[in-house]
């Protein structure tokens, strides 16, 4: 029944597409239809293989030491079936000695040989199996038993195994050969588990099989519940009968389609999922790939994505791609301020920690035969952040997924006009457009709510357009990351204990980065304060104090801190729907308020709610540049102007009771004239590679960011196309470059 409901809710949206065109029935349309019917067919073959109803098994695996067996036996007497071990009952009755003996009398790499052997010639349907330790080192036994059942990892911290079996008296495991610890194998072993598993079970230090056993049961039943986490629009209207069906979209569906057919943003139907205190110490040591794997696998359906790939994706995205090995490393500032270094991805900026992932999950999402069209504004940073993540898909799906990005012709910084033009591929494109982001924004929204557009396209071209911009779910989801993870790593380095409570101060103009901040806080991070930094374009600053988002007779101001030269913020929807317990028809009003009249007021109520969490407040040139200033000369560190403009907040309204992470969210060579300005160094109309060696010369932290260096050698000019201020005319740049691109 669970997987009836999707396949429905497929059908109604091939139904719809089938009425749009159904006076069109040249190859196009049934190029269309035919892609729509191959999503259709994704959810039904995910269901077909990864059900659980029946007589499949639930199969329990881990490192020696995880406990598999006495939990296996435990689940056994809850549902009431078979146990089998596969040590006890498949291993030495099928050789009539021990384990151990048979390790000795093969050796290492016969014995995996033999013991696949073993588990090949066995079968079993409704039983909970509990795997040995080196089963997952087998290919063909693990396929298997995967055929006919579902893989549990047991995922124990390392400290815990090795104890454990110390108790046990375990000395040598399979594959320990002399020379070669029990904690360097077990953590090579690592790697197959990560292959295997389709649900994981974070087993926290002290937990009791019992704990372990209940939590395997919850991982099970989520993996079953292939309709419990759906995506809702901010403007959805709930009905007021409850029997009426919700309209609600899953997790691919929201990434595909990126903002909402009523012109809302997706959020989840149901709260974040909320990690216990013994998860969260359990990460204290982990890398940023493995606490990345693990919320996100919260936060994402394996039917959506199952565990194993979205391990791939993130390692790909993560692994090569940053100067720092800790990705997002935080750096003690003075005080009790800490930064969190935003900025090591091969664009130099924070987008780097989302458009890095966001395009495999995206590639992955889409039904294999579609073409889409990416469509991002920015304010300077994304722009090239996306043409960088989209360019590393491979070969095939970049001949699916092309991207154009629409930046502010005269908005940005040189720099950062260079680098999106510069970032250009055979899927990618940059397009220069005579007005600011806002109207970049707001243009691309239109396009998208222009529905005789966005069909004309689908029929014309079996193309189909999305975001990358952070309206985008996929593209906002993989930022809560990094605010959790700046959290833990301040109590690794021992600045606070697990539960000590955290501000943290974010330079924001669309407010996508602060937002996810509070979505890690609803996932157990405890921050007190989201402070909310502002340029002289402070709308949000304004908001916060008072409830009244006013645009009238506010334009916008270039800065030293483009990024947030920001006046309409996306985002904000989503938090304001969520203080408003997802009052739907109150966003709807509000955000048509805000189009039709530039300004619209919150009730007395909600402002409280807000200020409860946010504290805001903004910063002028002056005062960026002379905090760039003060802090190179007290402490060697240069800060970006965005950076400079949180930490100028920072200082003013934070009451030095706790810990505040000041999120950097750029690296400075990106705004070299401005830092020269605040350093006072004379040599302003330099190149932009001279530029970078002379403040290369001040041995400052951090250092220059290499990728950006090597940018400002490259001596080709590309072209790049240059638009007015008019959708029809953006409409007409996006139909030109399909047709190049996909016809």
């Amino acid at each position: 029944m669970l997987h009836f409901n999707r396949c429905q809710h497929l059908k109604k949206i091939t139904q719809k597409c089938i009425s749009r065109i159904h006076v069109k029935t040249d190859k196009h349309a049934h190029r269309f239809l035919s892609r729509t019917f191959a999503l259709a067919e994704l959810r039904k073959s995910w269901y077909s293989t990864h059900s659980l109803v029946g007589d499949k098994n639930i199969i329990l695996m881990g490192p020696p030491g995880a406990g598999k067996t006495t939990v296996g036996r435990i689940i056994g007497q809850k549902l009431g079936c078979c146990v089998i071990d596969v040590d006890d009952d498949i291993l030495e009755k099928t050789w009539n000695m021990s384990v151990s003996e048979k390790l000795q009398d093969v050796g290492n790499e016969q014995f995996l040989e033999e013991e696949g052997k073993a588990v090949l010639n066995f079968s079993a349907s409704g039983s909970v199996i509990s795997l040995t330790g080196s089963n997952p080192m087998h290919d063909a036994s693990m396929w298997h038993l995967k055929k006919n059942g579902i893989i549990v990892y047991l995922d124990v911290p390392l400290i815990d195994i090795i104890h454990r079996l110390k108790l046990m008296k375990i000395d040598r495991i399979v594959g320990q050969n002399s020379g070669i610890s029990m904690k360097d194998l077990l953590k090579f072993r690592i790697q197959y588990y990560k292959k295997w598993y389709d649900a994981r079970v974070v087993c926290e230090s002290g937990a009791s099989p019992e704990e372990v056993a209940d939590k395997v049961l919850n991982a099970i039943k989520r993996y079953q519940d292939v309709d419990s986490e759906t995506f809702i629009s901010t403007r959805h209207v709930w009905p007021k009968d409850c029997e009426q069906k919700v309209s609600a979209k899953f997790f691919s569906e929201a990434v595909i389609e990126g903002l909402a057919s009523d012109g809302g943003l997706f959020v989840p139907a149901k709260e974040f999922p909320k990690l216990s205190c013994g998860e969260w110490k359990s990460l204290v040591g982990a890398t940023y790939i493995e606490r990345a794997q693990i919320l996100l696998e919260r936060c994402i359906h394996p039917a959506d994505i199952p565990a194993a790939r979205l391990g791939e994706m993130i390692e790909t995205a993560y692994g090569e791609n940053f100067a720092c090995s800790k990705i997002a490393p935080v750096r003690h500032l003075t005080g009790n301020q800490f930064i969190l270094e935003l900025f090591h991805g091969p664009t130099g900026s924070f987008k780097d920690l989302s458009l890095q992932l966001m395009p495999h999950i995206f590639a992955h999402c889409i039904p294999s035969s579609c073409n889409y069209m990416i469509l991002v504004a920015t304010s300077g940073d994304t722009g090239s952040a996306v043409l960088n993540g989209f360019s590393h898909l491979n070969k095939n799906d970049k001949q699916r997924i092309a991207v154009v990005t629409f930046f502010p012709e005269n908005g940005v910084s040189d720099f950062q006009k260079a680098q999106i033009i510069s970032s250009q591929r055979e899927n990618g494109w940059a397009v220069g457009v005579e007005s600011d982001f806002d109207f970049c924004q707001t243009a691309i929204k239109r396009i998208f709510n222009d529905s005789d557009y966005t069909g004309f396209l689908t029929v014309e071209y079996g193309t189909v357009l999305s975001s990358a911009n952070s309206i985008n779910w996929g593209r906002l989801l993989p930022q809560v990351v990094y605010h959790a993870s700046a959290y833990l790593d301040l109590v690794s380095q021992g600045f606070i204990s697990f539960g000590s409570p955290v501000d943290v101060c974010v330079p924001t103009g669309n407010f996508g980065n602060i937002l996810a901040a509070v979505y890690a806080k609803m996932m157990g991070i405890p921050i007190r304060k989201f402070i909310c930094a502002s340029n002289q374009n402070r709308v949000l600053t304004d908001f916060i104090k008072t409830g009244h988002y006013d645009l009238r007779e506010r334009k916008l101001a270039q800065t030293f801190s483009p990024s947030i030269d920001i006046l309409k913020s996306s985002n904000l929807e989503r938090h304001l729907h969520l203080m408003a317990n997802k009052d739907g028809q109150l966003m709807t009003k509000l955000f048509y308020q805000l189009e039709n009249q530039h300004h619209f007021q919150i009730e007395k109520v909600l402002v409280e709610k807000l200020q409860q969490d946010f504290v805001a407040d903004w910063c002028s040139e002056g005062e960026c540049l002379a905090a760039i200033n003060s802090t190179y000369n007290t402490s060697g560190y240069i800060l970006d102007p965005h950076t400079a403009v949180a930490k100028v907040v920072a200082d003013r309204v934070q009451d030095k009771t706790c810990p505040v992470i000041i999120s950097s969210t750029a690296h400075y060579s990106k705004f070299a004239p401005a830092i020269m300005q605040a350093l006072k160094i004379k040599e302003i109309n330099e190149t932009s590679s001279s530029q970078l060696y002379l403040l290369g010369s001040y041995n400052a932290l951090p250092p220059l960011h290499e990728a950006l260096l090597e940018r400002t050698k490259q001596q080709e000019k590309m072209e790049y196309q240059v638009c007015a201020a008019d959708v029809n005319i953006l409409k007409s740049h996006v139909e030109k470059l399909i047709q190049n691109q996909f016809i």
